[in-house]
């Protein structure tokens, strides 16, 4: 099964749309909680990523047998320096992100955390593209 949610940029208001739909529809096919909550966790940071810094961006979500392969799109900045971006704390959001409670440097540390595997590849001024593989196992 495949499914595409268009991410728009800067709309905080639908900021967790997609996470939520796909969470409704992995529950609908009785796909373990722990599975649930991690891959959500890990969908919700990158949903929020797209928002607080790309113009644009879709979410795809491939459920198989054995896995759930997520691929975050987005048109944006890119991300200079992937190491820097994935330290704990460290945030390029601007100042009227962080004042709406988003930008605290957290997004990618729990998306690795919640992943089975997680890839990113970045270009700058062109945007982002963040993989997420949870395999369906408890």
């Amino acid at each position: 099964m495949k499914f595409k949610y268009e991410i728009e940029g800067g709309n905080f208001s639908k900021a967790g749309n997609a996470s939520s739909a796909v969470k409704k529809m992995l529950k609908q096919l009785n796909v373990p909680p722990s599975i649930i909550k991690r891959l959500v966790v890990a969908l919700y940071e990158g949903e929020v990523n797209v928002v607080a810094h790309a113009w644009n961006g879709a979410i795809q979500v491939d459920i198989e047998p054995h896995r759930i392969f997520v691929t975050i799109q987005d048109e944006g900045p890119g991300i200079s320096d992937i190491d820097q971006a994935m330290q704990e704390g460290f945030s390029t959001a601007s100042q009227a992100v962080r004042e709406m409670g988003f930008g605290a440097g957290m997004g990618l540390p729990n998306m690795k955390k919640n992943a089975d595997e997680l890839n990113i590849s970045s270009e700058v001024g062109k945007g982002t593209k963040v993989e997420i593989t949870t395999f369906l196992k408890q």
